[in-house]
């Protein structure tokens, strides 16, 4: 297989049934080059931002480059998904299979880190190593972030019906699917996903990528996911600190990357994680947000090119 991209659909098969489904995949590069697997953001997302904008230039850097949607997300329809982990891990062991992956280095994006992490735990013989871009660590923790900073945005600009809002949502039981959605549509509400200031880099980026009819995919959520992972999973309650100290105690090559501009995460939540991670592993870079991988792709390209090869 050449670099030249090629469009697979992987056939899973759902441990708990039997029944073969159809998950939505790709994979760019040379299968003979390092393993990289993207898990996208969510839940209810998918990997169109990524897959349209920086697999392959990825790729172009020597790497063998996987995206897919997690089961009943994004393109990956299926009307009898369980929106749970043991489905979730269950579907990656069989796409590591599917493309003859041994060991992988996973890119867990936002959500997509705590797959992640909480994979790796569970399958360390066959994880490479774990970058963490834009992933929380205590959803808790952002939730708190994006209110209190959301509060002083509205303070600034006396702003009282959304400071009634905040008032409202912070008396709001905080593991609750409208506490989870409230917190978040604030956040989209402030621009909290995009760097105040865009490189030419980035403009050019996002500007070549809106000519491809899937990115507009990017902004659109699957409904059933956030319910069913937080029904199943309580997944608004996880705190992976224990979890990372714990890989990393077992010598699993972790990093992390996210921009300073990233209205989800404060520089203290930045701070702790370099204290699990190490300085030199976590990097927090300028006029970059949530999706870092294409706010500063050159530098988010070269720490992978250093860090894997």
């Amino acid at each position: 297989m050449t670099k030249k991209m090629t469009l697979l659909f992987a056939m899973l098969l759902l441990a708990s049934s039997g029944i073969a489904q159809e998950l939505y995949s790709k994979a760019f590069g040379n299968p003979k080059d390092k393993p990289i697997v993207f898990l996208h953001g969510g839940p209810g997302y998918n990997c169109a931002a990524f897959e349209v904008t920086t697999a392959q230039a990825l790729a172009d850097r020597g790497f063998y480059v996987i995206v897919y949607d997690r089961r009943g997300e994004g393109r990956s329809k299926d009307t009898s998904a369980q929106f749970n982990f043991e489905q979730t891990f269950t579907d990656l062991n069989a796409l590591l299979e599917q493309y003859h992956i041994k060991k992988a280095n996973l890119i867990g994006h936002s959500f997509g880190g705590i797959v992640a992490v909480l994979f790796a735990e569970k399958n360390p013989d066959k994880i490479a190593s774990i970058e963490l871009v834009g992933a929380p660590v205590s959803l808790q923790e952002t939730f708190k972030t994006i209110l209190r900073s959301c509060r002083k945005i509205y303070t600034e600009k006396n702003d009282s019906v959304n400071l009634n809002y905040i008032d409202m949502i912070e008396k709001m039981d905080p593991t609750s699917v409208e506490y989870y959605a409230y917190s978040f549509g604030h956040a989209m509400q402030n621009g909290f996903y995009s760097p105040k200031k865009m490189s030419a880099e980035a403009q050019a980026i996002y500007t070549s990528a809106a000519q491809n009819p899937s990115f507009a995919l990017s902004r659109e959520m699957t409904r059933e996911a956030p319910a069913g992972f937080l029904k199943n999973e309580n997944y608004t309650s996880i705190d992976l600190t224990k979890n990372l100290q714990k890989l990393v105690a077992g010598k699993m090559k972790i990093y992390g990357v996210y921009g300073k501009d990233d209205g989800l995460y404060s520089p203290e939540q930045l701070a702790q994680l370099q204290q699990i991670l190490g300085n030199a592993n976590v990097k927090y870079w300028e006029d970059a947000s949530h999706n870092v991988f294409i706010d500063q792709q050159k530098s988010f390209l070269d720490f992978f090119s250093t860090t894997f090869n």
